[in-house]
């Protein structure tokens, strides 16, 4: 028997995701994000309620991605006197130009003496602070929150592979009762407890937001400065990156420079000193807020080494895509004759395209996965009146199939062609051959991906006048490029959270190794460690050197040398009624778990 979890609580012990969940949490932020302008436009505070009997999951995720200023779970309730506390930092906020408070509360929220705490109240409560008239919403399950058919929801249930999108990490696992003792410490007033048996996702999200929604004072001012700048293409998340990198370093006691456009802006002294507030607002902001450009340092070296030394930077935190990469590793290679680049230096992976060694999975593709989906549900509706047709739609990526792979099995495309995995008129013959007989049956219209960058010689056109010639008389063909659209508008959860994850993982990770390498007031690091892309790699976070990764990088084509979802094309035929052969197919592995093996640390 095997149980696959469909709640959109996230209440399950042992599965990182429920069926449902990622949907609610997109339907809520839509909502929050609807709230946002209309909060800052007539400067109110907005209490929203959102599910959660008894996980708060929805509440702390959705407080995680929009910045929420409070929170109430049931897992961890407020101490004695919150209101006070509440009114105060609400207060605080306004008195430093926030126009708008947003308060998110879980249906189950209790206080301490186990007294349930309703949004009404909170309401009232709040309108104390002078912080805005206050208005309250509530979000039930009349539809708000099913009904959206979510990227990685689709695709991603009981498959057995090593990606953080298969949440279920490589195996199926028969669990305790975990979920249950979960309850009952909640009910003995085990709170915190309660948080550790919800796992360790749950609980460092909590403690994350702690650190981020509130400015605390560092204890000691520290002697490092930081530089923080995006390069390549904007991609969703960026800005959710920033803002947690900012703020981390702030509550370490650093100096934080932003610097706009890239390592051309870092070229050319575009850098300044940023404070808590100046990224207010930028977790649900898509593209890039500090500008980003493809410059590489080759071309401004010399500039960029002057104001390295001007400004004593002494960590640099390069947010982008493959040419995030490419810097950093260009820099590292110019050390022995530029001691000043001997500093501490992280990449966090950026691109809708996810082709940046050292991760499984790139900030901003879950947004490009969920536009490119959307973008081909609406061009299948638009034949749901129009029998026997073909669609043949072009993804971005440059070579890397990524996009189109992952799209195709969420939409249920017929064939998706990719560069990494080669083909030729033969294939291209079985295929139309496939939408020929499908044809005849109910399902009278098709659907074909298309990577930019697939074939030298068989182009979208090529693909368009073949199938427009061997498919005459039985079904005709329309093409849609999607281009920039992929890039997304808002980030979605996902993206926001990871985001956020990772700019703290990075800036912590970088103030330990200022600590190991500084010596006598000044940062002298040139080991190959102390130059690393943060990844998560089969669901655990990794800072790879970019001297190693260089190893298993093509660069010609801008392409890790192994590729983890190319495993998940075989089932993409499999879905699409392809007669083939599941003997290459990577099956699951059984594995009993006990709470001892559930608490070992797992990435996040």
């Amino acid at each position: 028997i095997v149980g696959l979890v469909g709640s959109i609580d996230n209440d399950f012990c042992g599965t990182d995701m429920t069926i449902g969940t990622d949907s609610a949490l997109h339907r809520i932020m839509e909502v929050i994000d609807a709230i946002t302008t209309t909060a800052q436009s007539h400067q109110q505070t907005f209490v929203l309620e959102v599910m959660g009997r008894h996980c708060g999951y929805l509440a702390l995720v959705s407080g995680l991605a929009s910045g929420a200023d409070w929170l109430f779970i049931p897992e961890s309730p407020p101490e004695d006197g919150w209101e006070d506390l509440m009114c105060e930092r609400l207060g605080e906020t306004r008195s430093r130009g926030s126009r708008l408070n947003i308060i998110i509360i879980a249906e189950g929220a209790i206080d301490r003496s186990g007294k349930p705490i309703s949004s009404n109240y909170v309401k009232d409560v709040s309108a104390r602070s002078g912080a805005g008239s206050p208005s309250s919403a509530t979000l039930r399950p009349g539809g708000e929150y099913r009904g959206g058919d979510r990227a990685r929801e689709a695709p991603w249930v009981g498959v057995p592979l090593p990606s953080p999108q298969a949440w279920g990490s490589r195996c199926c696992i028969s669990l305790p009762a975990k979920t249950k003792d979960v309850q009952k410490a909640m009910d003995e007033k085990r709170f915190e407890e309660a948080i550790q048996l919800r796992g360790r996702s749950f609980e460092n999200n909590w403690n994350i937001y702690k650190l981020l929604a509130h400015q605390k004072p560092a204890q000691e001012k520290s002697p490092f400065s930081l530089a923080i700048l995006n390069v390549g293409a904007p991609a969703a998340g960026m800005n959710a990156a920033v803002r947690s990198a900012v703020r981390i370093s702030i509550c370490q006691g650093h100096t934080i420079y932003a610097v706009s456009d890239g390592f051309e802006g870092l070229a050319k002294g575009q850098i300044r000193e940023v404070g808590w507030h100046d990224v207010a607002g930028w977790l649900g902001r898509g593209g890039s807020m500090l500008g980003t450009k493809r410059t590489l340092p080759k071309t401004c070296m010399e500039k960029i080494v002057e104001n390295v030394r001007k400004f004593n930077i002494q960590g640099l935190l390069v947010i982008g895509g493959f040419e995030a990469y490419e810097g950093v590793l260009q820099l590292v290679e110019a050390r022995g004759q530029y001691e000043e680049l001997c500093i501490i230096m992280c990449v966090i992976p950026a691109t809708i395209s996810n082709n940046v060694p050292g991760t499984d999975f790139s900030l901003g593709s879950d947004t490009a996965v969920n536009a490119a989906m959307e973008s081909c549900d609406r061009i299948k509706q638009s034949a749901s009146g129009t029998k026997r047709r073909v669609f043949i739609v072009e993804t971005m990526g440059g070579y890397c199939g990524y996009l189109s792979t992952v799209t195709g099995i969420a939409v249920g495309a017929d064939a998706a062609y990719v560069y990494e995995d080669p083909f030729t008129i033969h294939d291209l013959k079985a295929n139309v051959e496939h939408l020929t007989d499908k044809m005849k049956t109910d399902i009278q219209r098709g659907l074909v991906l298309r990577n930019e960058k697939c074939h030298e010689h068989y182009t979208t056109e090529f693909l368009y006048n073949l199938y427009s010639s061997e498919g005459k008389g039985i079904f005709d063909c329309r093409i849609n490029v999607l281009g920039h659209l992929q890039q997304g508008g808002a980030p979605t959860p996902f993206d926001r959270n990871y985001g956020t994850k990772l700019g703290v993982k990075a800036v912590l990770w970088m103030s330990e190794k200022l600590e190991e390498v500084y010596c006598k007031g000044r940062v002298f690091a040139n080991s190959d460690d102390s130059a690393c892309v943060i990844g998560l790699r089969k669901k655990v976070v990794a800072f790879s050197p970019v001297t190693e990764l260089k190893k298993v990088t093509d660069f010609e084509h801008r392409l890790p040398q192994e590729q983890w979802w190319l495993n998940l094309r075989l089932m993409l035929k499999m879905l699409a009624n392809y007669q083939i052969s599941l003997t290459e197919y990577i099956s699951g592995k059984m594995e009993h778990v006990t709470r001892r093996t559930l608490s070992i640390e797992k990435g996040f």
